[in-house]
């Protein structure tokens, strides 16, 4: 990996990168890893993260602080992870808000997200032939089936949350999966969304610990496995995209649900319905007109990023 000789201004706009990273993984089904990689700092990303490991404390003993922090590339990982963790803090909040008041738009939101998301991953990988065909489809199918059989909650203890970040981590800097729409599928999203609100040092250092470790454990793996077979891995991560549009579809039956530590009711088991029929079910109003609008406004964002991301890049 070649390393760049950087201005402040270039370590904002890293920042900046960092964070429309961090608002992306805060919303499920919306790849941070995606983000990057539209963005230009994918590559360099996934290399940095793979040079943290064994070989960096290696030349940190050996060698002193600043070979280690070259060899890392330190001030690059700062600026992008700083980014990253003021836009959790920032839009958590505003994301707890909007789903207790206003759940219909926000999830036709996240649909229109990944819609352009889907959409974006096919165009970086023009030439599906059949075994790209087979991986989007084994994708799709994984996730789906994931979405139907999951029970939805998972306890917030110490270990779990560990667990949580370690996989969520993972699927973070992959560009096409959430790491976030991972903790929605095990129920641990509401968990992650109130300890980043409350400030619960414990869970939060436990999701973080997790995280720290899957980034050790699986950058050189992804890394490898990109270099080998891009092709056929951005199909399989475009069929999870796919497969999650059932996780975000807007109008949902609940079958089931339970009590979290707050004492709010957070739904385990829901079941996709018409519009029409959710009106029948529920009482409410499907707000068909207004769903569809905030998913277009989704779709449109992802995709005016991808332009903007352009321009930058020339």
């Amino acid at each position: 990996m070649q390393k760049k000789i950087r201005s402040a201004k270039d370590y904002a706009l890293l920042t900046a990168k960092g964070m429309a990273m961090g608002a992306a993984d805060v919303v499920p089904g919306v790849s941070g890893g995606t983000i990057a990689f539209i963005t230009g700092i994918y590559d360099e990303l996934l290399g940095s993260l793979k040079n943290l490991g064994p070989s960096a404390l290696s030349i940190l003993i050996k060698q002193g602080f600043n070979p280690f922090w070259q060899h890392i590339n330190g001030w690059f990982l700062v600026a992008v992870f700083g980014g990253i963790l003021i836009s959790l803090k920032t839009f958590a909040a505003l994301i707890m808000v909007a789903l207790e008041s206003h759940p219909l738009q926000v999830w036709g939101f996240f649909s229109g997200l990944i819609l352009a998301s889907i959409y974006l991953l096919y165009k970086s990988n023009p030439s599906f032939r059949v075994k790209e065909w087979l991986g989007l489809l084994i994708g799709a199918s994984l996730v789906y089936a994931i979405s139907i059989s999951s029970p939805g909650q998972l306890a917030g203890d110490w270990w779990i949350l560990f667990l949580g970040g370690f996989v969520a981590i993972c699927a973070m800097i992959l560009p096409g999966i959430s790491g976030s729409f991972i903790l929605l599928l095990v129920g641990l999203y509401p968990v992650f969304l109130n300890a980043i609100n409350d400030f619960d040092i414990v869970s939060l250092a436990s999701f973080g610990a997790g995280c720290f470790t899957g980034l050790l454990v699986f950058s050189k793996f992804l890394h490898w496995l990109l270099a080998k077979y891009y092709s056929v891995t951005v199909a399989v991560l475009t069929g999870f995209l796919v497969g999650s549009l059932n996780v975000t579809w807007p109008w949902k039956q609940v079958i089931q649900t339970t009590v979290n530590r707050h004492g709010e009711e957070i739904p385990i088991v829901q079941q996709n319905v018409l519009p029409d029929s959710y009106i029948q079910i529920t009482g409410n109003d499907s707000l068909f007109i207004s769903v569809c609008i905030f998913s277009l406004l989704g779709l449109m964002l992802v995709v005016s990023t991808e332009k903007l991301a352009e321009l930058l890049k020339k």
